[in-house]
């Protein structure tokens, strides 16, 4: 069974080829993709920067002069069959589509095959996630355009916390807004749910058992307190803005502040937009959103750079306290996404705050960052594990297990 996985970004696009046998189960570690492409148009506007490897070892970089996602989704879905990246014969050896779609509403629990009616539901929450909604429409579509018979599958970040309990969704304004369904969705979930499910194969242990906090912690970061395999807390909520501190987003803030510039600053709704998801967070501290450069600039002594690292490590330990306390214990602390895969000052500084409850870490294990291991130290009183989230793997196991369903 060949799986086409396409996860679209608000600026980039990762799409994945996977081959997987039609019988026996699925493989419990994710197998490296037949072919996968990585279009970026954040660099410079109007071009898209396109980097494509095939597991033979072929690869093709190249600068489109576009960066309108339909042209780049159809050049680079062209180059899997043919060109020098070419992995199959034509188009119609693809047998299944999944594809990312970041808010479900709460119509979607699970992962559902593509309908006119859940294309309609996509597009109408695109009002709360105007970044990624109509970009995972927009792949959708370009499937059909090539392979209009071929079933194609939404796979939602919401579904993983659709389970939380009352409580932890319902937000304290007018009950009014629960009923027009204002209320705490969370987001990252194919990443938190990914994380739960290597983590107990990392610790050899059952899932049922393990109460976890996995930290999703990327351009966009978020929290999720996990128990007996769900999620029964996470720091996103309404939108992906709500929580931690971000690359460029500001996380969680006092709501009086919008209505402050709203009224005695002549701030627009837009401006409101644009200055809480794209000029806050680290990069609206320090000037940069990446974190690697926040640390170099720390080691140069830049006070700005200082006070972005403290104030993102002091929100963290925050949330995560939050999060201990919905799950009521710990067996484990996971650490994913690009920040929490890579930066041993941000993992150690966060695990050290918890030493009073006998967390420690192994300090040669952390500098290292090992992927898919348990860097706690001998004697620590859980495991901390670092995580590589493969969320292309987990959307190609949800179209694998649809589709043997509807076989």
């Amino acid at each position: 069974m060949k799986i086409l996985v396409l996860n679209a970004g608000s600026s980039s696009q990762k799409s994945r080829l996977y081959e997987l046998s039609e019988a026996g189960a699925l493989p419990e570690t994710a197998p490296a993709p037949l072919w996968q492409a990585d279009a970026d148009w954040t660099l410079h506007q109007g071009i898209t920067e396109l980097k494509i490897s095939t597991a033979a070892g072929a690869i093709l970089e190249e600068n489109l002069h576009t960066d309108a996602r339909p042209e780049v989704i159809m050049h680079v879905l062209k180059t899997l069959w043919s060109g020098k990246t070419q992995v199959i014969a034509q188009a119609s050896e693809i047998d299944i589509v999944g594809h990312r779609v970041v808010h479900g509403g709460q119509e979607f629990e699970k992962s559902t095959l593509v309908t006119p009616e859940v294309k309609a539901a996509i597009l109408r929450m695109a009002a709360l996630a105007p970044a990624h909604n109509p970009a995972n429409l927009e792949g959708i579509k370009a499937i059909e355009r090539i392979l209009p018979a071929v079933p194609q599958v939404a796979v939602f970040d919401t579904a993983f916390h659709r389970q939380m309990h009352l409580p932890a969704v319902v937000y304290p304004g007018p009950y009014e807004w629960f009923e027009q369904e204002i209320r705490r969705y969370g987001f990252h979930g194919i990443s938190h749910q990914y994380c739960t499910q290597r983590t107990a194969q990392i610790l050899g242990r059952n899932l049922e058992s393990l109460r976890l906090i996995t930290c999703h912690l990327g351009n966009g970061c978020s929290l999720a307190a996990i128990r007996h395999g769900h999620s029964v807390d996470t720091t996103m909520g309404f939108t992906p803005l709500e929580g931690l501190m971000m690359g460029s987003r500001s996380g969680s803030i006092d709501p009086g502040i919008m209505l402050y510039l709203l009224e005695q600053k002549g701030y627009t709704a837009e401006q409101l937009d644009t200055t809480l998801n794209k000029a806050s967070g680290l990069r609206g501290i320090a000037g940069s959103g990446d974190m690697r450069q926040v640390l170099r600039e720390v080691k140069e002594g830049n006070p700005r750079a200082k006070l972005a690292f403290d104030m993102f490590v002091y929100r963290l330990r925050y949330y995560t306290g939050a999060m201990l306390a919905a799950l009521g214990g710990l067996d484990a602390l996971v650490f994913a996404g690009g920040i929490g895969e890579h930066s041993a000052e941000v993992r150690a500084a966060v695990v050290d705050s918890f030493a009073f409850l006998g967390l420690k870490l192994d300090g040669q294990k952390n500098a290292l960052s090992p992927a898919d291991q348990d860097i706690s130290a001998a004697g620590s009183a859980v495991p901390v594990v670092i995580v590589r989230t493969q969320e292309d793997w987990a959307i190609a196991q949800e179209c694998w297990k649809l589709a043997r369903a509807s076989a």
